[in-house]
């Protein structure tokens, strides 16, 4: 449970950083295409650790 709560905390953490830096450089393309995947990986690790810590306490 702890790990996921940590995961959680982590993919916050990318999602956040991932998106402020879309936003601070959205005239650069190359930069947006980067900061978009990141903000999408944290998504994604963010999403998994909430489904697991979901499926942890229900079952």
């Amino acid at each position: 449970m702890a790990f996921c709560i940590a995961c959680i905390i982590i993919g916050c953490m990318i999602l956040g950083a991932g998106i402020y830096y879309l936003i601070q450089e959205k005239d650069n393309a190359e930069s947006r295409k980067i900061y978009g995947i990141t903000s999408l990986i944290g998504a994604v690790i963010l999403l998994v650790a909430v489904f697991l810590l979901i499926c942890q306490v229900i079952y």
